[in-house]
């Protein structure tokens, strides 16, 4: 009887091992690239492009990470092509009115961001010797998709309703899909030992954090608008940094003033950091906004896409006000990019995390409207959130969260903080609704954790959008042990997708180490977070 046992338990160890090893190897019959697709959530163009693909290369797919270098390589060269008729559409189009020569420009922009993204991760996931992760792939991943999907939202921001779209772009974004949901399979056995608490994320090196927190540090720009530095203005200081040939860390001090300038860090534009003389001295501003021609995109005062930007002792800000709409103060989509000591200062949507991994710490933000936006993975750690006075008949929204997507890795942690009025709703803050988030789109993913909350947050916490019970099921809201009179969720909303986390192991997936550096956070695509992760 105990042979017979044992004998049954060696068939099934052997079936187990049988089972991991096939679906990572597939068929090798004619039905290679359907068996391969199948496992797609978008299997139809999957089928087609791979085919296409396969008659230049002759043999079969033998493993799941050369079936993700396929999709990798197809939807790069999808991209390319709608870049191409993106631009020959603009060329082409001489009747083009300055709403849409506005958002053509948006487009190309980030078009050529999404290519620049999926080259990355090809070469990330091609060369051994690179030091990336399957996190990184799924990161520059999002923020490709995350691009394709702001440049539609431009058109409709702008009512340009004949703004002609290139052919593929459906066919790149479930192409784009496919690869995410192909990569996370990578992410699940990419396993690495993480802290629960850290005080800035682990990519960001004991030398840079010393930079960071210096009170001395040598600068190798100066800019002062009296014109005792360098340069008059900070996208001059920004340009010349541009053209230097050895991308290590570049500081630029900016003197006290107020600089009103729309400033970009343009994606090669990498290591930069912007140290001002405290928030309240050094002020880039302006005030660009969608009710004056503008996209979200564009308003931003500030533009950031360069890698490992630093930004230290500065505000941003967006002076359009309450009437003009959609004005963002800062936009940014850097890469493992940290604000430290900043103050961002608008209405509505004011701070665009637009995209990637950010860490903002000891922070001042001030907004109305959805003033916390956008796809990136970010951590708000030991900062001051305010609401500002909405207009009449408008509620504040403290974030509307844009993952589209369920493999995307993206979500907003407010962790250590504090929500309170800002001085001019403080005395009416019972007037109006303030609310910590509503689901801008369909996989909308915000946790509240270990944060003050004052009484200006609504009793049920969270919003619907427009009055709609959109994304409710597919959403992920959370709160762990906050604090104060607004912080009870006795009577929160009771949506499936909304969760009172009990479980610190849960919690944990929100910390800075978890969250911005370590391992998915998705079990699966329907519970995000279970207490094993």
């Amino acid at each position: 009887m105990e042979t017979l046992v044992k004998t049954f338990l060696t068939l099934i160890l052997l079936s187990s091992i049988f089972s991991i090893a096939s679906s990572r190897r597939g068929p090798a019959s004619s039905s290679n690239i359907d068996w391969w697709c199948n496992l797609t959530p978008h299997p139809v163009p999957c089928k087609h492009y791979i085919t296409t693909h396969m008659k230049s290369h002759h043999f079969p797919i033998k493993h799941k990470t050369n079936f993700r270098g396929m999709l990798l390589q197809v939807s790069l060269n999808q991209s390319i092509t709608m870049q191409k008729e993106a631009r020959e559409s603009y060329q082409n189009n001489h009747m083009a009115t300055k709403n849409h020569r506005t958002v053509h420009g948006d487009c190309l922009k980030l078009y050529e961001k999404t290519i620049f993204h999926l080259n990355r991760t090809l070469e990330c996931l091609h060369h051994v010797k690179q030091n990336c992760s399957p996190d990184d792939a799924q990161t520059w991943l999002s923020t490709a998709l995350t691009n394709i999907q702001t440049c539609q939202t431009g058109t409709d921001e702008l009512g340009v309703r004949d703004f002609k779209a290139p052919s593929v772009t459906n066919n790149v974004t479930e192409m784009i899909r496919n690869c995410l949901a192909i990569n996370m399979d990578f992410m699940k056995r990419h396993h690495t030992e993480e802290k629960t608490e850290e005080e800035f994320p682990g990519w960001f090196s004991t030398r840079e954090r010393k930079l960071l927190q210096s009170s001395s540090i040598k600068a190798h720009a100066v800019v002062a608008k009296d014109g005792s530095g360098d340069f008059r203005t900070v996208q001059e200081a920004l340009d010349a940094a541009a053209k230097r040939k050895v991308k290590g860390r570049f500081v630029i001090h900016v003197k006290k003033g107020v600089y009103r300038e729309n400033i970009e860090v343009a994606v090669h534009n990498d290591n930069i950091m912007l140290v001002g003389d405290g928030l309240r001295n050094t002020i880039i501003t302006s005030g660009r906004s969608v009710q004056d021609g503008y996209t979200t995109y564009s308003s931003a005062t500030a533009g950031i896409d360069g890698l490992h930007f630093i930004a230290r002792d500065i505000t941003f800000q967006n002076t359009a006000g309450p009437h003009k709409g959609q004005a963002v103060a800062l936009r940014s989509a850097s890469d493992l990019s940290v604000f430290y000591r900043c103050a961002i200062i608008g209405h509505q949507d004011t701070l665009m995390a637009h995209a990637q991994r950010q860490f903002y710490r000891q922070c001042f933000i001030y907004g109305t409207v959805d003033f916390i936006f956008g796809n990136a993975a970010v951590v708000f750690q030991n900062c001051y959130i305010f609401a500002r006075r909405p207009l009449e008949g408008q509620a504040n929204m403290i974030t509307a969260q844009g993952r589209g997507d369920p493999f995307q890795n993206t979500g907003i942690s407010i962790h250590n903080s504090q929500i309170r009025a800002a001085p001019d709703l403080r005395p009416v803050a019972d007037k109006y609704n303030t609310f910590l988030g509503r689901p801008w789109q369909q996989y909308s993913r915000v946790v509240v954790m270990k944060t003050f909350m004052d009484t200006l947050v609504n009793p049920l916490g969270w919003s619907p959008w427009d009055d709609s019970d959109f994304a409710q099921d597919t959403l992920y809201f959370g709160e762990y042990q906050n604090y104060g009179p607004g912080a009870s969720t006795t009577n929160r909303v009771t949506w499936p997708g909304f969760h009172v986390i009990k479980s610190p192991s849960e919690a944990s997936q929100f910390t800075v180490s978890r969250l911005l550096a370590g391992p998915t956070w998705l079990g699966s695509t329907t519970v995000p977070f279970t207490s094993g992760l």
